[in-house]
């Protein structure tokens, strides 16, 4: 080996100072980087376990909120409806308010009607009284008294009371 310009003993010997080197290196550096890239393995794995579950918690959440969102708008629909239903009673009340009080006053304004027509054909009785007891004075010639003139004036608005209702009959 010589002849090829090897030196047996110096490649002897590069060889166990190769191997105590590397032994050397594998005990002090490769056992302790081993452990390190271990660890990191680990917490790594720890790492994507995390987030694995993390991404199933954001999923549930996620999938929860859309359930309460959901819900949330049931709610508001729910709402709403019953929103419309009390508009629509307080409508209906306040037309029914407001068609009493039209009826109310409808009725008022018939009894000042009636009681208006009423005060009408007494005074037109009292001023029929008056000029019968006026021609009636004129006809006899003389004064009557005040219980004359109410037993006159009685039997003429009889007379023509019976004379009235004879007349709507006929018609």
């Amino acid at each position: 080996m010589d002849e090829l310009g090897l030196n047996i003993a110096g490649l002897l010997t590069h060889f166990i100072s190769f191997g105590v080197l590397l032994g050397l290196l594998i005990l002090l550096f490769y056992r302790p980087l081993r452990r390190v890239l271990d660890e990191r393995r680990s917490r790594i794995e720890e790492g994507l376990r995390a987030s694995e579950a993390a991404q199933e918690a954001a999923e549930e959440a996620s999938a929860e909120a859309r359930s309460e969102v959901q819900q949330g708008r049931e709610e508001a629909q729910r709402l709403v409806a019953q929103a419309q239903e009390i508009a629509q009673r307080i409508e209906a009340e306040a037309r029914s308010g407001a068609e009493q009080r039209a009826d109310q006053y409808a009725e008022r304004v018939r009894a000042e009607i009636e009681q208006e027509r009423d005060q009408a054909v007494q005074q037109l009785r009292d001023e029929f009284a008056d000029l019968t007891i006026a021609a009636a004075e004129r006809v006899i010639g003389q004064s009557l008294s005040r219980d004359d003139h109410q037993r006159i004036i009685s039997e003429v608005l009889a007379e023509s009371a019976v004379g009235a209702s004879d007349r709507s009959q006929q018609n």
